[in-house]
């Protein structure tokens, strides 16, 4: 199969051909119609996830495509199925999967990061039983891959860990796949948001996607006193999906008392330890709460929504690309990269 991949943490990554990959006794190998590129790519490429040990490496964790094989003991799956899958990939049997938090599972896989991902004509996923999410035959490849990982991970953390609901301020700091997806998410719950970006063109989009006030974080010297002019006192619940250990302090010192902060953004060990304003959270009462990824198991609201037309990631993708495209698109994301999501289509690269 043709893959892309990367011989050393930020060489230059390359379209070659490897050995198909073949399924374990409870997994399945996916053909990939389309794959995400995602900022969390670009961080692995450079060498800030703990997981990637073996070089080379295929990056690529958000995909959709059709089950083309399937192993022995997997019960639930056939080759044809049409299927997407969570970022986070769970075992099914440790104590945080018996208790139904499948996206912390003690020993979990991701794809593009504990093993070769998506950015290839296929791609294996272990436990597919536990794992793999049924498409409906209406939903496009694109809109089914953008779930995966932006998606999904924005919706969990605005309606299970912020607890979103109609009326309250919520400011997402960020614009990014995860950011505007929050902003199309809380918007559709309800609740009024506040979009905070330093580009201009990501501010645009998340005002396209129901954001009913911007803050354009590098024209002002106290992002957390624009959030808390413009909402009256403060958000109710912040959300930060940039990973910037300042955005992080910037949102949580944009609440208002007993508000929520949901932190969504990595923190890479190379962006700098995080310095909270943990006096503003005592004195305050606020809630700090992380949101790790979606479980495959909790999809269905989400898809309910979007086939319903009340959510829209089909409109988050800004481009699509050919494989042959995506080492040029992941190495360019050193620099601010095109607003929304970048989608790359495998099939004819």
């Amino acid at each position: 199969m043709q893959a892309v991949l990367y011989d050393a943490f930020g060489a230059p990554p390359r379209l070659d051909r490897v050995a198909d990959p073949t399924p374990a006794r409870d997994g399945a190998v996916i053909e990939v119609a389309a794959t995400g590129l995602c900022r969390s790519d670009w961080h692995g490429w450079q060498g800030h996830d703990a997981d990637i040990a073996t070089l080379p490496h295929v990056p690529g964790h958000e995909l959709a495509g059709v089950v083309r094989a399937v192993g022995a003991d997997v019960r639930l799956w056939q080759a044809g199925d049409r299927v997407t899958v969570p970022f986070v990939c769970a075992c099914g049997r440790c104590a945080a999967c018996a208790a139904g938090h499948h996206q912390v599972c003690e020993r979990q896989t991701q794809p593009g990061f504990t093993h070769w991902g998506s950015f290839a004509e296929l791609v294996a996923i272990d436990h597919a039983d536990v794992n793999l999410v049924r498409l409906p035959q209406s939903m496009a490849y694109p809109t089914a891959a953008a779930l995966g990982c932006r998606f999904a991970t924005a919706f969990r953390a605005v309606v299970a860990t912020g607890r979103v609901t109609a009326g309250e301020w919520v400011a997402v700091h960020g614009c990014g796949g995860v950011g505007l997806s929050a902003v199309m998410i809380a918007a559709a719950c309800g609740a009024r948001v506040v979009a905070v970006d330093v580009a201009a063109d990501a501010l645009e989009l998340a005002a396209r996607f129901g954001a009913a006030e911007r803050v354009n974080a590098g024209a002002h010297d106290d992002v957390a006193a624009a959030v808390r002019d413009v909402t009256g006192g403060g958000a109710c619940v912040s959300l930060d999906a940039t990973g910037d250990p300042a955005s992080c302090a910037a949102a949580i010192r944009g609440l208002r008392r007993r508000g929520r902060h949901v932190q969504v953004g990595l923190l890479p060990a190379a962006a700098g330890p995080a310095a909270l304003p943990m006096d503003r959270v005592i004195g305050y009462e606020l809630r700090v709460l992380g949101s790790h990824g979606m479980a495959a198991h909790a999809y269905r609201p989400m898809m309910d929504m979007v086939a319903a037309g009340t959510l829209r990631p089909d409109l988050l993708v800004s481009r699509t690309i050919r494989l042959g495209e995506a080492g040029a698109a992941l190495a360019g994301m050193t620099d601010a990269g095109p607003a929304g999501i970048t989608m790359i289509v495998p099939t004819g690269s």
